[in-house]
């Protein structure tokens, strides 16, 4: 199994967001991701569960 490892760039396409915006959250610990040397990573993985997440937040508080 191999692992995706996104950047900030990647992560922003992803997610369709500014890339602005994915450092203001990943900054603020919204978005599950690690730095190396000073540059954000992120796991596919982990942010495919955080959208999971997110949805099943959305539905309870509807």
């Amino acid at each position: 199994m191999t692992d995706q490892i996104l950047t900030i760039k990647e992560l922003a396409a992803y997610l369709k967001l500014a890339e602005k915006t994915a450092y203001k959250l990943a900054a603020e610990g919204k978005l599950p991701g690690f730095k190396v040397g000073g540059s954000w990573r992120f796991k596919q993985e982990d942010i495919d569960h955080w959208i999971e997440e997110r949805k099943s937040v959305e539905k309870r508080t509807r």
